[in-house]
Order: C-alpha cells, then structure tokens, then sequence
C-alpha cells in the first residue's frame, strides 16, 4: 500500500509539472543557460500580469556601475544610498522605479509585483521611498514588458524556468551568483518530477 501511495504522488506530482504554466499569477523568471542574449541571458526577473496574456516585470540581477548620488548629485538622500542602480528593463531605461519590500503599497501608482513585493513607478513615491526606507528597496532603470503572448511563446520555446513568486529571494544582496542559484534549484525541481 506504502508503494502504490509513493506512486501516485510521484505520478501527481508528474502530471503537475507537465502543465503549462500559470500566467495568470505572479513568477520569478530565470534564464535557461542556453538563452544566449547580450541583455536576457543569465537573468531573474520578477513578472506579473498586467492584462490578458500580457506581462511587465523587471531584472533584479543586473547592477550597472552607477549609485543614485551620481544620478542625482545635488540630492542629499541619494548621496546615502550605497547600493548600485540596477538595469531593470531595457523600456524607459532612463526611468528610477523602486522594488519594494513589504505587505503594504509604498504609493499612489505603485503596484504588487507578488506577494511582500511592490513595484513604485511614480517619482514622488520612488523619492519618499529613497529618503525614507531605501533599506528595503531595490532601484532599477527601466523595465520589460511583454505584448499579448509574447511571455507565453517564450517560456514555450524553453527560455526560461518559472518559479513561484518568492520576493524577499529576488532582492538579497548581493545580487551576484543568484542567477547561478536559481539555476540549481529549478534543475533540481525539473529532475525531481
């Protein structure tokens, strides 16, 4: 009875792998080692849906060179924050949006990237956010977004693992080696079903 109940799990826990995945919720995407792309490959992004099939979502794992205090000089509070701007996306790269941790929404347009995560897209939030709470923010120059379909095909095609939405994971410091962890972990998933 012990093997015939390991069994069905292991055939339950198949049949669930085999789904597509779900689009209609929040991810964390990780580039297959075998996406080859100057601005794509060896990338996490964090992904929500933002209409039917449709999708936005930024690059956690990319710091550029440059701090906020070189962004804006004359800015005292941007002077205070050490950590890199990172690249988020390659659309309105010359936009700051804040990636927020925490249950509440940190502003007027900002919106839940998954759950503990928040993205902040206007500038008076993303200022509050770097005067008042930058220890738990992420700063990121740009964003992606993906027509009608366009996240479905690529995920088809096999360019990314899908992983469920875990924010606190996508903002730790330092960024670096985590696409390298991820990789191992949806290895392992892929060959444990």
């Amino acid at each position: 009875m012990k093997l015939r109940t390991l069994l069905f799990a292991a055939l339950a826990a198949a049949a669930t792998a085999a789904q597509p995945a779900d689009l209609s919720q929040s991810m964390i995407l990780v580039a297959k080692p075998e996406l080859v792309d100057q601005l794509y490959g060896s990338t996490v992004l964090v992904v929500t849906p933002v209409g039917p099939d449709q999708h936005v979502g930024f690059i956690v794992n990319r710091p550029t060179e440059v701090t906020l205090g070189q962004l804006f000089p004359e800015d005292g509070p941007s002077q205070k924050v050490v950590d890199p701007v990172h690249l988020g996306g390659p659309l309105n790269s010359q936009v700051i949006f804040a990636l927020v941790e925490g249950k509440q929404s940190p502003g007027s347009q900002s919106f839940e990237l998954m759950p503990g995560l928040h993205a902040a897209v206007d500038a008076d939030t993303v200022d509050r956010i770097i005067r008042t709470e930058s220890d738990h923010a992420r700063f990121v120059a740009g964003l992606v977004v993906w027509r009608r379909g366009e996240l479905r095909a690529e995920i088809e095609r096999g360019a990314w693992y899908v992983l469920p939405p875990e924010g606190h994971l996508t903002l730790r410091q330092p960024s670096q080696g985590l696409w390298e962890e991820l990789v191992r972990i949806s290895k392992v998933r892929a060959n444990s079903i």
